[in-house]
This record gives C-alpha cells, sequence and structure tokens, in this order.
C-alpha cells in the first residue's frame, strides 16, 4: 500500500485513527500491530508471512541474548548470520548466481550454467532486516534493559509508518516509546503538517521531475547533448531526494499522529560542501546504522590512518551492495568511499581553504555523478553518460527546451529552492519578529497545509503509479 494512494488516505489512515483512539491505552499497541500487518500484506499475503516468520525467529534470539549467560554472544553472532542470509537469500541469490556462471564460463568450456531463482523480493526487506538486526545487537549491549514481550518487537519491527522505506528505527531510541508514549493534539498537528508537506514533496516534486528524468534517460546517450545531459541529471537529483526525504517525512508525520518522535532522516544534503558533510545530512539513518554497528566495532579511526582507510572502504562497499544487486551500485558506494578516503587523506584541509561556493560546487558534482552510476545499471552507459556532461557537444543546437514545460520549469525552481535554506531562512526571518507564532498565522498555515493536501489529491488522481525509489531496496 502506498502512502500516495486514495486507499490509503481515505480509508486505511482514517479508519486506523479513528480504531487507535477509540482503543484504550493499554491496547492501542495491538491494534496498530494488526494494522502494519494488513499495511504489509497489502502488498501480497506471502510478503507477510516472511515479514511473521522473521519478527518470530529474532525475537528468539532476542530471548536467549537476554537470558545473558555464556552463550549470550554465541546467540548474537548467530542472529546477525541468520539475518545477513536471509537478505542474501531474497535479495542477492540472483546476483550470485549471475557472477558465478560469468566467472565460470570465462574459465571453462563445458562449464554449467546455474539457473536463475527469479526470487520476488520482498517490499522493505532492506530495511526491516536491519532493524532487527539493530534489535538483537542493542539488546545485547544493554544487560539491564527491560525484558522484551512479542508484542512490543512485533511492533517495532513492523511499525507501518516506516517498515517499507524508513527510516531505519533503532531499537534503542524507539523502545520506551513502545511502552509508554503520550499523544497530545500539537504533537497530531504538526504529525499532519509533516505528512502533507512529505506527500506534497512526492507527488507534486518528485514525480515531476521524475517525468523530466525518464524523458531524457529513456532516449539514447549517444545522441544526448552536454545541456541535456546536466538537466537530466540534476532532475534525477532532485526526484531521489525529494522522493525519499518525502517518505521519511510522511513516515515522521504518521509517527507523531501516534504519538511516535521518529528521527530525522534528511539534513538539506545537497548545500553540503564536502562528500563527510554529505554523508551526515543524506540518509542520516543508515549512514548512522553503519557507523554503529559496523565501522565502530571494525575499531573506525581508532587503529592507525591504514585500518581507517579499510574500514571507511568496506562501509561504503556494503552500502553500495545494500542498494541493489547490481555492480553498479557496488561501484556508486566505493566511489563515494573514495572521494572519503581522499577527504582524509588531505582533500579536505585544501577544500577549507578554498571559497565556500566552490567547495559547495566540488560537492554537489560529485553527488551528482554518483547519481548517474546509481541510475543507470550498466556502467558502461553510465561512462557515456558521464562523458556527455562534460564533452560540450552540440550546445548550440541542444534539445534542452524540448523537455521543458511551464509545470516542469515552476517544480524545477520550487525543488531548487526547497533543497537549499531558502525557506528556512525566510522561517527564521519571520519568527525572529514573532510573526509566525500569531493566531493569523496559524491560521494561514493550516489554510495552505489543506491547500496542498487538495494539490496532491488532484495529482494523485490524474497521474499514474509512481511507487517510491526505495521501495525496491
Amino acid at each position: 500500500m502506498l502512502f500516495n494512494s486514495i486507499v490509503f488516505l481515505f480509508a486505511f489512515l482514517p479508519v486506523l485513527l479513528l480504531l487507535y483512539y477509540l482503543t484504550p491505552n493499554k491496547y492501542r499497541n495491538y491494534t496498530l500491530l494488526v494494522f502494519s500487518l494488513i499495511f504489509y500484506a497489502w502488498g501480497g499475503v506471502s510478503y507477510s508471512l516472511i515479514l511473521i516468520g522473521s519478527i518470530l525467529i529474532n525475537y528468539l534470539f532476542v530471548k536467549q541474548i537476554e537470558k545473558n549467560n555464556s552463550l549470550k554472544k554465541n546467540w548474537l553472532i548467530i542472529g546477525l548470520i541468520v539475518n545477513i542470509l536471509i537478505i542474501v537469500f531474497f535479495k542477492y541469490l540472483d546476483f550470485l548466481i549471475n557472477n558465478i556462471n560469468v566467472i565460470g564460463s570465462t574459465f571453462s568450456t563445458g562449464f554449467d550454467a546455474i539457473p536463475y531463482q527469479n526470487i520476488i523480493l520482498p517490499l522493505g526487506i532492506s530495511f526491516f532486516t536491519f532493524q532487527q538486526m539493530s534489535l538483537i545487537w542493542d539488546v545485547y549491549r544493554n544487560e539491564n534493559t527491560q525484558k522484551t514481550s512479542l508484542s512490543n518487537v512485533a511492533l517495532y519491527i513492523s511499525l507501518f509508518p516506516q517498515l517499507i522505506a524508513g527510516p531505519i528505527v533503532r531499537y534503542n531510541d524507539i523502545v520506551e516509546q513502545i511502552q509508554v508514549r503520550v499523544s497530545s493534539i500539537s504533537l497530531f498537528r504538526s504529525g499532519v503538517q509533516r505528512f502533507v508537506l512529505g506527500l506534497f514533496k512526492k507527488v507534486v516534486i518528485a514525480n515531476t521531475c521524475g517525468e523530466l528524468a525518464d524523458s531524457i534517460f529513456n532516449h539514447s546517450f549517444e545522441l544526448l547533448d552536454t545541456p541535456t545531459a546536466w538537466l537530466g541529471i540534476i532532475a534525477y537529483s532532485l526526484q531521489i531526494y525529494f522522493d525519499f526525504s518525502g517518505y521519511s517525512d510522511m513516515a515522521i508525520g504518521l509517527g507523531r499522529m501516534f504519538g511516535f518522535k521518529i528521527l530525522e532522516n534528511f539534513n538539506f544534503p545537497y548545500i553540503s560542501k564536502s562528500i563527510q558533510e554529505f554523508w551526515r545530512r543524506w540518509h542520516i539513518s543508515l549512514s548512522t546504522w553503519f557507523r554503529d554497528y559496523v565501522y565502530i566495532p571494525l575499531g573506525g579511526n581508532r587503529n592507525g590512518t591504514y585500518k581507517t582507510y579499510f574500514n571507511l572502504t568496506l562501509v561504503f562497499l556494503l552500502t553500495g551492495i545494500w542498494h541493489g544487486a547490481t555492480w553498479s551500485f557496488v561501484i556508486w558506494g566505493l566511489f563515494h568511499g573514495f572521494f572519503l578516503i581522499m577527504e582524509r587523506i588531505g582533500l579536505k584541509k585544501i577544500l577549507d581553504k578554498l571559497p565556500k561556493g566552490i567547495q559547495w560546487f566540488y560537492a554537489i558534482i560529485v553527488v551528482m555523478i554518483g547519481w548517474v552510476l546509481f541510475r543507470i545499471e550498466i556502467f558502461s552507459e553510465a561512462i557515456i553518460y558521464i562523458v556527455k556532461l562534460f564533452s560540450f557537444e552540440n550546445i548550440g543546437s541542444s534539445k534542452v527546451i524540448s523537455h521543458l514545460n511551464n509545470e516542469r520549469l515552476a517544480v524545477l525552481v520550487l525543488a531548487l529552492l526547497s533543497s537549499s535554506l531558502f525557506f528556512v531562512k525566510i522561517k527564521e526571518f519571520f519568527d525572529r519578529r514573532n510573526i509566525t507564532q500569531s493566531i493569523g498565522t496559524q491560521i494561514m498555515l493550516d489554510i495552505g497545509i489543506v491547500l496542498m493536501l487538495l494539490l496532491c489529491i488532484f495529482y494523485i488522481n490524474s497521474g499514474s503509479y509512481s511507487p517510491f525509489i526505495y521501495f525496491r531496496f
């Protein structure tokens, strides 16, 4: 079920909110749990069986770890291995088979190719598997944590706002909220506002930018002129940001409607002046997960320069692999890892001496070239596209205007302003003058939210099916 669907907006969510707040406090988690499982089952009952089985398996590991005996660490290791094997089976098995077949056929003429299994990828498996690994790891680290219950573990893993595409909620960050949380009108109101803002990001900005990007990427790259190639990657960069941050906003907003305070996942990544800063601002829940559960346990930067570089390379290799079972994602991860290492070696010191505008230009160019590798799964074709960006071909006869209309141009301008601090600075200006605190301003804000919602509904009714980009991860 999509957040940006009529079924969710006018059936699932209203019914759940009504039943949730009619339910006595001590039973509300059960209401949320049942509806979360229904939400996931909408994509296919078989998906739900996988999710439920995964929850039960990890709950058994948790209970063994909670015994705090000499086998505690063994159970942690087994639990982590089982979760990794689950995600490898569903997400990477055919990728592994393909590479084995390529290697085998290269070195042996009589090699019998292994048949592909064509396993359907369960929605959100990368996200909820990482949450389950967080669960058993956090229980292992905290010997005095209150004992878990099956209902609490099930709700933590299956909570529908962040189940399919994040943010990756860590067990330690939310366990107390699962047990006790307080709802309020102000929190609910802010949740509605945040949800509608995220919906607007997705159905108006991301989808429009996506249509523009598709109109360029679906043509032969050999025929692209340089301005059109730049327009395509700018549009895709905006699409993936507003698509994913829009989903995160909706998840955070929905969480607030039910009393949860889910942590932020994006913090204006496109204003970054280095790749280090970019990864502190982009997909924060994933980058901090890898930092706390992979990078730091490996030793972080505590065991010398070369071990630090190795750890960074491994983390970003895994980051690329996490995103998808193709070599393009692996290369994308290593591409970012390379620039992070270069910045540690000395590039960052050089950048710090340059004007901030040049620092920003460096970072955004690196990020957008990375998005080319992310978008185009065939590496050779990605290289052709990157070459087009810097070949400066056919500038005088560019077809860039043919891909634009008034709507796309207006949305592009809005996207560029929204991905910067433009509207934040305006809000700060009004805050300093206490304008935003007036009743009139609050009413105008609510009217604006309603108008945004109506515009979103119009786009949903007139548009086509548009799943979130990160659903496939």
